[in-house]
């Protein structure tokens, strides 16, 4: 056995080892959809308030009703609950392993580690609670809502400013009710949002002071303005295109029962590619390109960096830390099409079809009919994966620090990582080469099914495998029909950027 093959073939197992070891320590992290769930409830809570004076009443409230719903803050006592059961969920599970740690091992960094989940676990607990209060007293279940406030005031793990403030919303809401000192103070110290508004709204009232409480009046309103137009952008944009995608798939179902193989879903469905390289090749690439370089030499560099520099990840502003997330994946992404262009260059020049770019043709419908396509399937398997993994198995890294990074500059950055070089770096990899070379070994279909799921493992997060995987396919079918890379890039690149435009969006309404 030549020494090359068995570094190939040691690598391959190291990685497979990896990834398996990924996926089953995502199963434990939490998803972004929870965070995302109740940062576009905050923002309905905010919409529910809007009061437009200049609009058709009966035309707005058909359209609030549509967008905003019936009744907003029981929607959002419902989320709240729901986050804050899953909340205690995690708790219990934190409390239970640290636990057993402190057991077995003693005071050590990993039982340091679970206990600061359990105390950040606990205080977001706290923080629900005294949310759902207020929630509760807006849908008049004013006793539940003291209830709560009452078990705040007693917890031990509750700050002592957000127990405070529990006690100052008791006498709010009491019978009779009373003003304690520094409520208002306390009140916008420890409350946020549409949570801070409601509880002064009550103080100003008790107060009688009406020039506070019509200029707070005001100030809410400008903000559920913006909440509306936000929540148009994150749920009607996507639900316009999602409707439209439904009706594109019937068409071409339609199309497909009709015409056979002559209609434009089955185009190209049985073109061969020419593969001139064999499995070892295929291995090569991606167990160096994607393992090798994208897990253990690029990492290991920045570390180097890192200790040199000094530079840490805490101390990052969320403009350095999309700048270096930027020049991680351009590293890996060179890293990768180096050993791509070193594994292949005993095979040029390649057989018609292989890397091709092309700005003519109907690229673009593709890849924008695509687009349309990839939305209901995604999201009807997303739904059907939260109940599944119920808020666990792991999220890209990006995506939280994106939401959080209210910054104009650092959005451009994440853009460009995620809308630009990721698209064309992953299309090249997935679709231009990995994807033909398989149908040396199976037929197209099976080939894009694969490449659909390799593309999803390759993210090593267990929750967004078959989301991705479904993606990956859709991204497999425009590329073999389309036959030119620049389709499945651009699908890409939407799909990654309404991602993006979404996070952006919520983060704002919740900064």
């Amino acid at each position: 056995m030549k020494i090359k093959r068995l570094i190939l073939i040691i690598l391959t197992i190291v990685a497979i080892a990896f990834i398996s070891f990924s996926l089953i320590s995502s199963v434990t992290q939490p998803q972004i959809q929870n965070r995302l769930e109740l940062y576009q409830t905050n923002l309905l809570l905010h919409a529910g308030e809007w009061e437009p004076k200049d609009l058709d009443s009966k035309n707005f409230n058909l359209a609030s009703e549509t967008l905003i719903g019936n009744n907003s803050s029981q929607a959002g006592l419902i989320q709240y609950k729901n986050a804050r059961n899953f909340a205690q969920k995690q708790l219990e599970k934190q409390e239970n392993k640290l636990q057993i740690l402190s057991l077995e091992e003693g005071i050590t960094a990993q039982t340091q580690k679970f206990n600061d989940n359990v105390n950040q676990l606990k205080s977001l607990i706290n923080e629900f609670d005294i949310n759902i209060g207020i929630l509760q007293v807006q849908n008049n279940q004013i006793n539940s809502a003291r209830e709560n406030w009452q078990n705040l005031t007693k917890s031990k793990t509750a700050s002592q400013p957000l127990g405070e403030t529990a006690k100052v919303l008791i006498e709010i809401w009491g019978t009779p009710a009373k003003i304690l000192p520094d409520a208002e103070s306390l009140i916008q110290q420890n409350l946020d949002g549409w949570f801070r508004y409601h509880a002064l709204k009550e103080l100003y009232k008790l107060q009688e002071r009406e020039e506070a409480l019509g200029e707070l009046h005001n100030q809410e309103q400008e903000i559920a303005k913006q909440a509306v137009l936000k929540l148009a952008i994150v749920a009607g944009v996507p639900g316009i295109g999602l409707v439209f995608g439904v009706g594109l798939l019937i068409f071409l179902g339609v199309q497909w029962l009709i015409l056979g193989k002559k209609s434009v879903l089955l185009k190209n469905a049985d073109l061969p590619w020419e593969v001139s390289w064999n499995g070892e090749t295929i291995l090569q690439v991606f167990v160096v390109g994607f393992f090798l370089v994208g897990q253990i030499i690029v990492p290991l560099g920045l570390e180097i960096f890192k200790s040199f520099t000094n530079l840490q990840s805490a101390m990052m502003g969320v403009r350095v830390q999309a700048g270096y997330i930027l020049g991680t994946y351009v590293l890996f992404s060179l890293g990768g099409f180096l050993v791509l262009y070193l594994s292949l260059k005993s095979f040029f020049p390649f057989s018609e079809g292989w890397f091709k770019f092309d700005l003519r043709g109907d690229w673009f419908f593709w890849g924008l009919g695509g687009y349309f396509v990839a939305l209901p399937m995604v999201i009807l398997i997303s739904l059907i994966n939260q109940q599944l993994w119920q808020g666990q198995g792991g999220s890209n890294p990006i995506l939280p620090i994106a939401l959080n990074g209210q910054d104009g500059l650092a959005l451009a950055l994440f853009f460009i990582t995620a809308s630009i070089a990721a698209p064309v770096f992953e299309e090249v990899m997935f679709r231009g080469f990995l994807l033909p070379s398989l149908t040396k070994y199976m037929p197209i279909w099976g080939a894009i099914i694969a490449s659909g799921f390799l593309f999803a493992i390759a993210h090593l997060n267990i929750s967004e495998v078959l989301p991705l995987a479904v993606l990956g396919i859709i991204l497999g079918v425009v590329y073999t029909r389309s036959r030119n890379l620049l389709s499945s890039m651009l699908l890409h690149s939407l799909w990654n950027s309404g991602t993006l435009l979404s996070l952006y969006v919520l983060g704002s309404g919740n900064s």
